[in-house]
């Protein structure tokens, strides 16, 4: 399956109770679709996976199915450091109807390089869904090498990597040796640091997998289109005109920032799961000065 486009990582809204609030989350995912997004991401590390358990994980991931109905891609994050567990959630997605499985590196264990091929290609061979590799050692403890990106495009099955490394460069070595070997189709890389997605896609990215597009959907889109139509003046403007605001939505640990200013535009968000919290007042100053700025509040 080729994933090419603005895919948005979508926050779990939470009710005053901290229980998923269905009617929010559906409200969210038309609201996104109007503005124009190729697909959305349900259940993810900016869903809070980390703190939902398997069955509102599972809820989660039916929702998004139900309401998106077809209109757009639908992803399903299936991530986990156990391999068997990552495995059972691939495959409740694909039995539930998902297009594609966004799944993590396994984090903490900090498994070596033929280990993170062996945990794909475990999940691969049993499952008939398309799966996102998705690399972020900032948050895991590991990174998936440039050599180790090849073996993953020559898993049937393993159809995309999301990159969020912080290395344009890194991406440039990874595109090289896909295409070395005859292999940048069967492996296409999204960007997964929203500041980085002009400079990853003109290096040969084919999209994002956006936080900041909940907030700023369709700024990212046509960005996204942009690039992908070779009108990079206009993708310029538009990423000069989103990055004070991306910075501040990462101002601190996503997805405060995201929820904090989804509650302001006044889209369903909610409250954060601990260890999550409320942003420090100075954090928060920076965050509705760049709302502002962007007439979003």
């Amino acid at each position: 399956m080729k994933f090419e486009g603005t895919y948005v990582a979508m926050v779990t809204p939470f009710d005053d109770n901290k229980q998923i609030d269905e009617e929010g989350f559906r409200s969210n995912i038309n609201y996104l679709i109007d503005q124009g997004v190729d697909g959305l991401v349900g259940a993810g590390t900016t869903g809070e996976s980390a703190t939902i358990d398997h069955e509102e994980h599972k809820k989660i991931i039916e929702i998004l199915i139900d309401e998106a109905d077809g209109r757009v891609e639908t992803i399903a994050g299936t991530g986990s450091n156990s391999t068997s567990e990552a495995l059972s959630l691939t495959e409740f997605a694909a039995d539930a109807g998902a297009d594609g499985a966004l799944l993590i590196t396994p984090y903490y264990n900090k498994p070596q390089q033929h280990a993170l091929v062996n945990h794909y290609a475990t999940i691969a061979e049993k499952c008939d869904i398309p799966i996102i590799a998705y690399n972020v050692p900032s948050r895991t403890g590991s990174d998936i090498a440039v050599e180790t990106a090849v073996e993953l495009a020559k898993i049937e099955g393993v159809d995309a990597l999301k990159e969020a490394s912080g290395s344009v460069d890194k991406i440039s070595d990874i595109y090289r040796a896909l295409t070395r070997e005859g292999l940048e189709d069967d492996l296409n890389i999204l960007s997964g640091e929203d500041s980085l997605t002009l400079p990853i896609m003109a290096v040969g990215g084919t999209g994002v997998i956006s936080a900041s597009a909940n907030i700023d959907a369709k700024r990212m889109v046509l960005m996204v289109n942009s690039i992908l139509n070779d009108d990079y003046t206009r993708a310029f403007e538009l990423h000069y005109e989103m990055l004070d605001l991306i910075r501040a939505l990462f101002i601190e640990s996503n997805p405060v920032p995201v929820k904090t200013a989804m509650n302001l535009m006044g889209l369903p968000a909610g409250p954060f799961r601990q260890p999550l919290c409320e942003m420090k007042e100075e954090n928060l100053e920076v965050l509705k000065k760049a709302l502002k700025d962007s007439n979003l509040i």
